[in-house]
């Protein structure tokens, strides 16, 4: 019997590897879509594209059991005109060109799984959103508008489409929490500005979790927020990696000095400066089961192991 094929677009990052791993492990075939196709990539196939438009690598779309697209430009980086257009283009090209490629084929892929963010709501102070919540203000809204109005728009009826919303993921070899680590270790561990600002996180586990349910559930279809239960402020995020680094009270870090920081690493600091207060009200009435729905577990599960 022929194993089902999964391809994942944008798969050599810090989340597509993690779900590369998880799928080669459930016996899926994995594919993945890449700018630099490796010959050996651990027991999966890689496959050129460019981002944008539906070549070659259409043929292993055909019969397909999933896409999932998590092509995108980092936003950690400094928001200039030019980089906003980047992270905005490889967004909605990417999934422009999925949606071409799925019409060319025989037979279509049954679901596709697309990424988006939590910054669809903006910065939303103590207000808590779940997926009924609508768009925000803001530059990244507004970016998570056009990239979700590309993918609600392309109309195929034989695949099913599932939009997962991410948040702050914790994960030990990528994202921020490494950084994090690192500044906390080195007594450099304060709440970022007034630390009043919430931050919607999930663990690693949870998040590969969120989209092999979205990928093999057929009760899963629409906007999903792939979030942990209990967003946290920033001044309890950093309290709680203190405890667990077993480092003590530091002050925190002025909001000047925050973008002062972030600019010298090449990054923006308003990322750590807005609030996002969301939920994962849908997951929660799926009866999705939390591995980590607090954060302190979380952080132990990350941070205290060797």
């Amino acid at each position: 019997m022929d194993r089902k094929r999964i391809l994942i677009a944008g798969g050599s990052g810090f989340i597509g590897r993690a779900l590369v791993r998880e799928f080669l492990a459930q016996g899926f075939e994995v594919a993945v879509l890449t700018r630099s196709p490796r010959q050996s990539a651990g027991g999966a196939q890689e496959l050129a594209w460019d981002g944008s438009s539906a070549g070659a690598w259409t043929a292993s779309l055909d019969g397909a059991e999933a896409i999932i697209n998590l092509t995108g430009k980092s936003i950690n980086c400094p928001h200039t005109p030019e980089n906003l257009r980047e992270i905005t283009d490889s967004r909605v090209n990417s999934v422009n060109a999925i949606a071409a490629a799925i019409r060319q084929v025989r037979l279509p892929p049954r679901v596709w799984v697309q990424a988006s963010a939590t910054g669809f709501y903006g910065d939303t102070g103590d207000t808590v959103c779940d997926e009924d919540t609508p768009a925000g203000n803001g530059t990244l809204a507004e970016i998570c508008k056009k990239w979700e109005g590309a993918f609600s728009t392309a109309a195929l009826t034989q695949t099913r489409k599932v939009c997962l919303r991410i948040g702050f993921v914790l994960g030990r070899e990528g994202g921020a929490l490494p950084v994090l680590c690192k500044m906390t270790r080195l007594f450099l561990g304060g709440a970022a500005g007034s630390g009043r600002q919430y931050v919607s996180w999930v663990h690693l586990t949870d998040l590969v979790a969120m989209f092999k349910a979205a990928t093999v559930g057929e009760q899963f279809q629409g906007i999903f927020n792939a979030i942990a239960p209990n967003a946290v402020t920033n001044a309890e995020l950093m309290r709680e990696l203190r405890r667990v680094l077993h480092r003590p009270w530091s002050p925190p870090a002025p909001e000047f000095a925050v973008k002062l920081g972030a600019r010298l690493m090449g990054s923006e600091g308003s990322l750590a400066l807005a609030s996002q207060r969301s939920v994962p009200r849908r997951f929660q009435e799926a009866g999705f089961p939390f591995r980590f729905s607090g954060l302190e577990e979380a952080l132990k599960d990350l941070c205290a192991k060797p």
